[in-house]
């Protein structure tokens, strides 16, 4: 349960061998959207979030799902009310629907680009854009050598700068100071363990902006390499900025759903880019969920903790 979507994803996984994903269910909340003025989730929003994960858990017995994991990211997690919110879903669901920190979120998805890229990737660089938060994990083994969280969603920003579509100069100019500001604190606690061999990005916001600069559509299939370079991104942030929601739905690999925080994710992956002096990002297709299902499949080989919960 992201801040955009409840995204049930249904897999074929058990020990030693790749997760393999059967079926695919989506349904747009946009639960970043549903918070009063005191920071808590509404009523009404409350209310859509039981219906939705209730139709999802159909879904899943359907399907024939033998174990769920049900977690939530930045929006539930940082609203006043999750905990009840969290409490109310698990009494009319039945859903043991956990809250993950922005640490286990960046540690998870670096889990999972390891796995995909293996140890011959060497130190890997990690960068996952959300809804709600920023991830950036660095490594050289399956744990990070660090992890952090930064509030630069794509969805925040737009909700939080823009005032008008498309938005004007100023606010474009302002969110960008701000996310460079923001990020300019995290570069050193990151390149200080050293600078990547392989910088990756995740999320489907990366994923959009790798379609409009000319990576390869997804239904050429996940082995198909993608990348993002920081050279094609900034030609195309004067275009973004320029569009109206209904212009940028338009472009390759773009949904209508998300065409309103494009320009935001654009400005948040060029500063990444740029401040860690990225020529370009490879884009890797496992993320978050198959980094939960993989901590899953390793703690039925033998761990003990629980499945998004690292020891230590």
């Amino acid at each position: 349960m992201g801040s955009n979507t409840v995204h049930l994803l249904v897999v074929d996984a058990h020990q030693g061998a790749r997760p393999i994903p059967a079926y695919s269910h989506k349904s747009e909340l946009r639960l970043s959207e549903l918070f009063d003025d005191s920071g808590s989730i509404a009523r009404a929003g409350s209310d859509r979030l039981v219906e939705t994960i209730g139709e999802a858990l159909e879904v899943a017995e359907d399907k024939g799902v033998e174990d769920l994991l049900a977690f939530a990211t930045s929006a539930l997690r940082e609203a006043r009310n999750g905990d009840d919110v969290i409490a109310r879903v698990r009494r009319k669901t039945g859903a043991d629907l956990q809250a993950l920190s922005g640490d286990e979120e960046a540690r998870l998805t670096f889990l999972a680009v390891r796995r995909w890229y293996g140890w011959s990737a060497g130190r890997l660089l990690v960068l996952d854009i959300g809804g709600g938060s920023l991830e950036i994990a660095s490594g050289l083994d399956e744990d990070p050598d660090t992890a952090t969280s930064v509030p630069l969603g794509a969805g925040r920003l737009t909700r939080d700068w823009f005032t008008s579509d498309p938005p004007g100069t100023d606010e474009v100019r302002a969110l960008r100071k701000h996310i460079r500001a923001q990020m300019g604190r995290e570069i050193g606690n990151i390149v200080r363990y050293g600078y990547p061999d392989v910088a990756v990005a995740t999320s489907k916001t990366f994923r959009s902006l790798a379609r409009i600069t000319g990576a390869a559509p997804s239904a050429e299939g996940p082995q198909v390499r993608r990348t993002l370079s920081r050279d094609d991104l900034v030609e195309k942030l004067p275009d973004l900025a320029s569009m109206t929601t209904a212009e940028r739905a338009k472009l390759p690999g773009v949904s209508a759903s998300r065409a309103r925080q494009m320009l935001a994710g654009a400005l948040v992956a060029d500063a990444a880019l740029d401040l860690f002096e990225l020529p370009e990002v490879e884009i890797c297709p496992w993320a978050l969920r198959e980094g939960i299902i993989l901590r899953r499949l390793d703690m039925l080989n033998g761990a003990s903790e629980h499945p998004w919960h690292r020891s230590g």
